[in-house]
């Protein structure tokens, strides 16, 4: 459950939403109740019944402290849009703009989303046919982006992108340089974006490119670059970035204003999911027509993460001047020119995808595209939980098999056991002396599964082929002799 929790509030984290530890306990007693339904339905009943639990204050704390968790509003409910605040933010704003003397070329802002990026709407034949699928389900593959443009909208930042596995396969066969795709690309388990992947971005990547944009452009060093209060965004940003880049402040937009005033939640984001899809269905048009392979068989044979990089990019860059400005009306409307109206493009892009997929002989109406994007955003269901878990968790068993044997070359197998017998060691040592025994079990436990797992199962697969060699040589050994 609260593996299923933790997941839960990252997701939360990402999309800006405030998070209480009313609505995180409510949200636990959920996950566990379905939980608990799900082992029910599956005859576990005659274990008996599931202890009660009741996300007690007590609970609670213990659950912060065992998962670093931060960024969680102590006492009331979290407003889902402060608009009194918003407003008084938007007076300040516009008033340090004009004391600053910033213009719209120098102001950004840069937001967080997720994207599964393997999804069709779900009355597709495609959707249909995995929905009936036992275990890996592509279409809960999920990444996470970092959009980033000014307010002018001519400045668009290559994203910082964060996937499950470090080194996919598909990499591997496209013969793909990470160094040269057009996003920083990052990964961890649970494809999240961190403070550690943030700071690298903007100095990286943010930095770099203001710079060059600010002289292509004979604009003096100045920039502001407006975040959310997101716990990736860290507080003391401005400390982080490079000597180089120290012309970059930070602006963090108050706590439930997002859903308002953030330039990147003004449809900026829903109009580049909508122009993924468009892409994406373009390609899948393109494929059936121009080849003997048929819709089903490219998505399931040929749809990979490099194919969805492509899409990504010509998606961003289809993102128009006139949509990134636009975005601004609530926050900075002096900023925005006025023959750029929200909402103009919007319609058509649906309406390309539509055409599209009936090419294709797909069911797809404009209902269909607006929920599908909107599934982008939603609150995921503890099912949902529970299979992107499992989609992660087998990714990276994947990548470790793949790398394993570049591993085993490198690393002897005298250093794997003896730094595993350390550890035992100072497992050992901890366990027994340290005041919270829980605690450290519990870490203990998780860093033996998640540091050293790997390495253990190296070792294993290890004296299982000397095993077997030790066979073979014995009976050719006992061949030969007979043979004498």
């Amino acid at each position: 459950m609260e593996r299923l929790l933790l997941m839960w509030i990252k997701d939360k984290e990402i999309a800006g939403d405030t998070v209480t530890e009313a609505i995180i306990c409510a949200k636990a007693i959920a996950i566990f109740t379905d939980i608990a339904k799900e082992d029910t339905g599956e005859g576990n009943s005659a274990q008996g019944p599931h202890p009660e639990f009741k996300a007690s204050r007590g609970w609670f704390e213990k659950f912060k402290r065992r998962t670093g968790l931060h960024s969680v509003v102590r006492h009331g409910e979290a407003s889902s849009a402060d608009h009194e605040a918003a407003a008084e933010f938007v007076q300040k704003f516009t008033q340090l703009m004009i004391d600053e003397d910033y213009g719209a070329q120098q102001v950004f802002n840069c937001d967080e989303t997720g994207l599964f990026w393997k999804k069709m709407p779900r009355r597709t034949f495609i959707t249909m046919e995995e929905k009936k699928m036992p275990g890996h389900k592509p279409m809960k593959d999920r990444l996470t982006l970092a959009l980033c443009a000014n307010a002018s909208g001519d400045c668009k930042i290559k994203p910082l992108l964060v996937y499950h596995s470090e080194n996919p396969r598909a990499f591997k066969a496209h013969k793909i340089i990470k160094e040269k795709l057009n996003v920083l690309w990052r990964a961890n388990a649970k494809a999240w974006v961190t403070r550690q992947y943030f700071v690298e971005w903007v100095n990286l990547v943010f930095g770099p490119a203001v710079k060059g944009y600010l002289e292509e452009n004979n604009l003096p060093y100045k920039c502001l670059l407006i975040l959310d209060n997101a716990p990736v965004h860290p507080p003391g940003l401005e400390d982080d970035i490079l000597e180089e880049f120290s012309f970059i402040k930070v602006l963090y937009l108050p706590p439930n204003t997002t859903s308002i005033l953030q330039p990147m939640d003004q449809q900026v984001i829903a109009n580049f999911k909508k122009l993924y899809t468009k892409n994406l269905f373009r390609r899948c048009f393109d494929i059936t027509e121009n080849t003997q392979l048929t819709l089903r068989e490219f998505w399931k044979g040929h749809f990979d993460i490099v194919v969805c990089l492509k899409m990504i990019d010509m998606a961003w860059q289809e993102v128009t001047t006139r949509s990134l400005n636009a975005a601004w009306t609530k926050l900075w409307p002096d900023a925005v020119a006025p023959r750029h109206v929200e909402g103009l493009e919007v319609d058509s892009e649906v309406d390309q995808i539509i055409l599209l997929g009936q090419g294709m002989g797909l069911e797809v109406d404009e209902e269909d595209i607006n929920e599908l994007i909107q599934e982008h955003n939603e609150e995921l269901s503890t099912k949902e939980l529970q299979e992107l878990e499992a989609m992660q968790h087998t990714a990276v068993q994947e990548q470790f098999r793949d790398e394993e044997e570049e591993d085993a070359a490198i690393i002897p197998t005298a250093q794997i056991k003896d730094i595993l017998a350390k550890f035992h060691e100072v497992s050992e040592f901890v366990e027994k002396n340290h005041p919270e025994k829980v605690l450290t079990s519990r870490a203990i436990a998780h860093y033996d599964d998640v540091c050293l797992g790997h390495f253990r199962q190296i070792a294993k697969s290890r004296q299982k082929q000397t095993s077997l060699d030790q066979y073979f040589k014995k009976r050719d050994a006992g061949n030969t002799a007979k043979d004498q």
